[in-house]
């Protein structure tokens, strides 16, 4: 009988307690909305590179190497020399290596050279390799393949010609050996969208002429560099995978008690934790907001019953007449409260997961950012169940006062 009358109630003021129910249910989306996206972009933070077991750079930070070495931000305190790296890639324990040299430029886009196995060896969100969304792979010394990003921000195609610009911030370009798009990727939502990846030989190439960081005035004819031995002297750094996971601690022990030359090896995951521990702080302010956003529905239906108490004053008398007592008033109002935080909580639910069937394809090409459609968990029990309990905590006051009300002299007479 209560919960027919609470049902009755609500829907003799469908109006305001259908606005009361939509803000409750948009407080709830935003609220799961943020929570979801915050996740997914931990998430795709933590794959932004997977697969590989440790990342060797010179001796400096475990967050400075992996911000230079993938995110391509910043730069190396120093070099690992070749000589080095073969003897690292040497070890019984490596299963695969892959050097990255960095430090050139192409209109504010990092340039890095590798080898051709980095397409095969990098991945990201678990096991996802790159692929190509046209042409193919790195086949003539002056070839180059781009990130998605490059292709959209400069209206690149296959064919078109690039002049890479020596240093980060030079307007010195090495014009005398331009490169060929030989490559698009597809668009990955990691640091390799906004990379211009050329041949570890190419780099070598490319500063022929070149002594300590200025050309000189020699300019060797294309067709005699193409002969000449380009190995690298030195690299900024490489990525390994080791044959057994049980050997990744043993390797990197080793690795940076390295005699001939101070190195530093990290495990991405690790490092990947550690720079989320700086970039995520605001993760929780997103999450108090749109918390206070929920909070916010909640003292608007607070508001709406203190003001439709007067008027209900005629509806509890009645009530009292036909021999409702004022503590079943009371849970009356509590229970009106809690309905409509539920249908409104409820209702969010369902709008946040339509908002995720219909806006992740986008979201995942536009940022990287992969949100999962999983069946409902016990996080958005846990909001729902919240919700309810707030609704009736926030509906007290208002009950109390109805209480008072109906216990007050000459209820009923007015009727």
């Amino acid at each position: 009988m209560i919960l027919r009358l609470a049902l009755g109630s609500l829907m003799a003021r469908a109006l305001t307690v259908g606005m009361t129910i939509l803000a409750i249910a948009l407080s709830v989306t935003l609220f799961l909305g943020v929570e979801k996206i915050r996740t997914g972009a931990r998430t795709s933070f933590a794959d932004t590179i997977s697969g590989t077991d440790l990342i060797v750079g010179a001796r400096s930070g475990s967050v400075q190497l992996l911000l230079y070495s993938v995110f391509r931000i910043g730069n190396a305190t120093n070099n690992v020399t070749w000589q080095s790296y073969q003897d690292i890639a040497a070890r019984p324990e490596v299963d695969w290596s892959v050097p990255i040299s960095l430090g050139d430029s192409h209109k504010q886009f990092r340039v890095m050279g590798t080898t051709p196995e980095f397409f095969d060896r990098y991945q990201y969100r678990g096991d996802r390799s790159l692929r190509f969304e046209s042409g193919s792979g790195l086949s003539d010394l002056y070839d180059t393949v781009i990130g998605a990003d490059v292709a959209a921000t400069l209206g690149y195609k296959i064919g078109d010609p690039i002049v890479i610009a020596h240093g980060l911030a030079s307007f010195t370009e090495h014009d005398d050996q331009p490169f060929r798009i030989a490559g698009i990727l597809e668009k990955t939502g990691t640091p390799v969208d906004r990379t211009v990846i050329v041949g570890l030989r190419a780099i070598e190439a490319i500063h022929v002429d070149w002594q300590s960081g200025a050309k000189t005035r020699n300019t060797t004819p294309v067709e005699t560099i193409r002969q000449m031995d380009l190995t690298p002297t030195a690299i900024t750094a490489a990525l390994i995978g080791t044959k057994s996971r049980l050997q990744i601690f043993g390797l990197q022990r080793w690795i940076n008690e390295y005699p001939e030359e101070p190195l530093l090896a990290v495990m991405p995951a690790v490092a990947l934790q550690e720079l989320w521990q700086i970039v995520g702080i605001a993760e929780t302010a997103l999450l108090a907001v749109s918390g206070m956003v929920v909070m916010t529905a909640l003292l608007g239906m607070m508001a709406m019953i203190f003001a439709s108490l007067n008027e209900r004053r005629r509806e509890m008398a009645i009530w009292r007449a036909m021999g409702a007592s004022p503590a079943t008033i009371l849970g009356l109002l509590v229970l009106e409260a809690m309905l409509m935080a539920a249908i409104g909580a409820a209702l969010g639910i369902a709008l946040i997961y339509g908002l995720l069937a219909i806006t992740r394809p986008y979201i995942d090409a536009s940022f990287g950012i992969w949100l999962p459609i999983d069946p409902p968990t016990l996080q958005e029990a846990s909001v729902l169940a919240g919700v309810i309990l707030a609704a009736a905590v926030s509906s007290l006051l208002p009950a109390l006062r109805a209480y008072r009300l109906s216990l007050a002299d000459g209820m009923v007479v007015k009727i």
